[in-house]
């Protein structure tokens, strides 16, 4: 079995088929799928995502993006979120100078508070990062929290960093794509550090590109993984499988 590390299972484009796409991810034998919150809104529908089917888990989190909306009441808010059994990570949060939605000193404010709030509430820390690997890696080595470095694709600081905190690698589809350039080779990666998302509805992986993802496509990310490791897939399977339990808690043996 399989557990899709990363998704966006909330988003308005399962509106039409989510429990179709989920039993689709059933029999592509993936057992569980942690839902993500970039916002409040978002952090709500994934709980009650958790709360209303077996086989999911919630993080509470705000999206670098959205970091110019950091405020106290906000915090409290997410830390009353992170204290419910549903959720079992705080995230995505992160920075990304990429798109620059937010200013970068509040993306640097609200990551700061959101990985305070992680070693505090003892919860994981899911990290959005984009073009911003020195800021990254700096404010990683002062993580208080395990981290998962989600749909990986950061340069080599970045990767330093996270080995020397014991983050978790997260791949996505990203690793299927004929572009695909990776910093340090993925059989780099310590076996026990190893997890695969979808990051869906984004990011389909080979041969689904181009087209909506969805969680049953997180199989393509696993096969693509043990093909550039030189691994048996069953051993990714395994693996990534028990990383996610011992990351994210004993609420994911619950199966879809």
């Amino acid at each position: 079995m399989l557990v899709d590390a990363h998704c966006h299972l909330g988003d308005g484009a399962f509106d039409a088929d989510r429990d179709a796409a989920l039993m689709r991810a059933r029999a592509a034998r993936v057992s569980h799928v942690v839902v993500i919150g970039g916002t409040l809104a978002e952090s709500e529908r994934a709980v009650a995502l958790a709360r209303a089917r077996a086989g999911l888990s919630a993080t509470a989190g705000l999206h670098p993006h959205e970091a110019r909306t950091w405020s106290p009441e906000l915090a409290a808010r997410l830390r009353d979120l992170l204290a419910l059994p549903e959720v079992v990570a705080l995230g995505e949060t992160g920075l990304d100078y990429h798109y620059d939605h937010s200013p970068r000193d509040a993306q640097r404010h609200a990551f700061e508070a959101q990985l305070a709030l992680g070693a505090a509430t003892g919860k994981p820390v899911v990290v959005h990062a984009r073009e911003a690997d020195d800021d990254t890696a700096a404010m990683l080595r002062s993580a208080g929290a395990p981290v998962v470095l989600h749909s990986f694709s950061s340069g080599r600081r970045v990767v330093e960093a996270g080995l020397a905190i014991g983050a978790y690698f997260s791949f996505s589809g990203m690793i299927t794509f004929k572009n695909w350039s990776p910093s340090v080779p993925l059989t780099a990666y310590p076996p026990d550090r190893l997890l695969v998302e979808t990051d869906a509805p984004y990011l389909a992986p080979v041969p689904h590109r181009g087209g909506r993802n969805e969680p049953a496509f997180v199989r393509a990310v696993a096969e693509g993984l043990a093909r550039a490791r030189g691994d048996a897939l069953e051993m990714i399977e395994r693996q990534t499988t028990e990383n996610a339990a011992r990351v994210f808690g004993t609420r994911i043996a619950t199966t879809l």
